[in-house]
């Protein structure tokens, strides 16, 4: 069984290698110069795929705090964008009524 105290990689490796493969794909890279006008940059998929490899192979703690590092900038950077509409707590008071009709005063 393995020990459970011993740190793990956030993902596979397997996964940093798929994200890498979608980034350089066909499709991915056109989506990304018609939405932003440049192709997506991908170096540091594979970066993190070889830092996850040398993990596996030798417990590097360099691959381990580059790993690290790389995921807290990944959410970081998913987080620092707000929400477009603002979440309700509930519906509105006229929710029952029918569209096109006017509402009362």
């Amino acid at each position: 069984m393995a020990d459970r105290g011993a740190w793990r990689s956030p993902r596979s490796c397997e996964d940093y290698w798929s994200e890498w493969k979608h980034c350089k794909g066909i499709r991915n890279l056109f989506h990304n110069y018609y939405t932003y006008g440049e192709a997506p940059s991908c170096e540091q998929w594979k970066i993190d795929y070889g830092n996850c490899r040398k993990w596996e192979k030798s417990k590097s703690p360099d691959a381990k705090e580059s790993l690290c590092k790389s995921e807290r900038a990944r959410i970081l950077e998913k987080q620092k964008y707000d929400p477009v509409w603002q979440l309700r707590k509930s519906p509105p008071r006229d929710w029952y009524l029918p569209l096109g009709q006017d509402k009362p005063k």
